[in-house]
């Protein structure tokens, strides 16, 4: 056990930093293992396209609950490999819809039994005794209530 590991709660940003950069490794070994040219980052981007279709960058970035600069680096990424297009709105000259591409679309046929086979075994990873998921859900809800900032600087008020 190291430090880190033994601060308990103090660290948990660092432990939960992580754990992700582990799933994200082993998550680009498995598409890797099927054939599959995918940075798992793309990810978030590549899923709410296969399930809404059709988004304006800042609808995906409201899906995919990541700031605006990030979701437009994303974008670019994803448009760089031909995976998604955009089009003007007919409605907002100004707005940008973003769609799969054939490539892209391609890709999700692919990906299809690569994410079975990993929501499986992340299943059998997160169903332990305390249930990672609800405890990251439960997590998520208060801080959508009130953040991490918000809760300390209050409680440094009480504390003065």
């Amino acid at each position: 056990m190291n430090i880190i590991d033994e601060s308990g709660i103090l660290a948990i940003s660092t432990r939960l930093q992580r754990l992700s950069e582990q799933l994200r490794k082993d998550g680009a070994l498995i598409y890797k293992s099927f054939g599959i040219d995918f940075e798992p980052k793309w990810f978030p981007v590549i899923f709410t396209l296969h399930h809404k279709k059709m988004l304006s960058v800042v609808e995906i970035a409201n899906e995919i609950g990541y700031t605006h600069p990030s979701t437009i680096s994303l974008l670019k990424e994803l448009e760089k490999q031909k995976l998604i297009q955009s089009k003007k709105d007919k409605q907002d000259e100004r707005k940008r819809l973003i769609v799969l591409s054939p490539k892209g679309l391609e890709l999700i046929e692919k990906m299809k039994p690569v994410w079975e086979l990993v929501s499986k075994v992340l299943g059998e990873i997160a169903d332990n005794e305390n249930h990672l998921l609800s405890a990251i859900n439960e997590a998520e809800e208060k801080i959508a209530m009130q953040s991490f900032y918000q809760r300390a600087m209050q409680m440094k008020k009480e504390m003065e």
